[in-house]
């Protein structure tokens, strides 16, 4: 019979293998297994941007894509029921964003909540006279720095349809999960050292302050007018137009242009 010592010894290798090695093992088991040809049938159809990628971005995507879905829990809300439609496309989309780079996928992520449409979250405001009300805000997706993603399905396939329009729900929410990891959510999310914090800076400053400046004009801009908002915004939308614009974002931004090609370490202008 086993003394005290050795079954504690039992229950920590035990523990190990639980918390560390299994975990570990599975993620290996799911990520080499061969990719369903249902879900590339849904990538191509419903992330169109996937046909235009070569080949070995094809595959890191497919992978991605597994141990995005493997790692990640959707939940359906006000009746929507989770499919493998919902969650591949999901990921798929999220994951262009990890193209080429070696980082977690989206390691602070946990939950994806999807709705039907357009969904209400309960805000509070302050008026004219500082009083404080409650009030529905009407929202299209949101992203938390909790481990949290809220999607309306009906907009993440609408965002997808047109890959040239610069305005991509997914992206967009996902870009903030990207700035969260930094540990605060203001538009600079982790970057190689200082010298491309303080470039980063410079460019994303100036390129913020003539949106908020076009804005406040109501001049033409290729930037969407939310991304005046606030820095975190202006990272989001200016990861949008990267991805579905490029273009015509090096042509009239070319500094940001840049300083998104060295951080996404892709240049979308190729897949055409």
């Amino acid at each position: 019979m086993m003394d005290g010592s050795w079954v504690l010894l039992a229950l920590i290798m035990l523990g190990v293998f639980t918390y560390y090695v299994w975990p570990y093992y599975r993620l290996r088991q799911v990520i080499t297994a061969p990719f369903p040809a249902e879900w590339r049938a849904i990538i191509r159809r419903n992330v169109p941007t996937y046909r235009y990628l070569p080949t070995d971005l094809q595959h890191q995507l497919q992978r991605l894509v597994k141990q995005f879905i493997h790692q990640k829990e959707f939940t359906g809300c006000n009746g929507l029921v989770i499919t493998d439609e919902i969650k591949v496309t999901i990921a798929a989309s999220a994951c262009l964003l990890l193209l080429n780079r070696k980082t977690d996928v989206f390691g602070g992520l946990r939950y994806i909540l999807v709705y039907p449409s357009a969904f209400s979250v309960p805000r509070e405001g302050e008026d004219e006279a500082g009083l404080r009300h409650a009030y529905p805000a009407h929202l299209l997706g949101e992203s938390w720095a909790n481990g949290k993603v809220i999607l309306s399905w009906e907009d993440v396939l609408k965002g997808n349809q047109d890959r040239h329009d610069g305005m991509n729900l997914v992206l967009h929410e996902f870009a903030h999960q990207l700035d969260s990891e930094a540990g605060t959510v203001n538009g600079a999310p982790v970057l190689a050292n200082k010298k491309r914090y303080q470039r980063w800076a410079d460019v994303f400053q100036r390129e913020f302050q003539a949106l908020q400046q076009a804005a406040l004009q109501g001049d033409h801009t290729l930037l969407d007018y939310y991304g005046a908002t606030n820095p975190a915004e202006f990272f989001a939308v200016v990861t949008e137009v990267f991805f579905e614009q490029p273009q015509a974002m090096q042509q009239l931004h070319p500094e940001l242009f840049s300083e998104l090609k060295y951080y996404y370490k892709v240049d979308p202008r190729d897949w055409d």
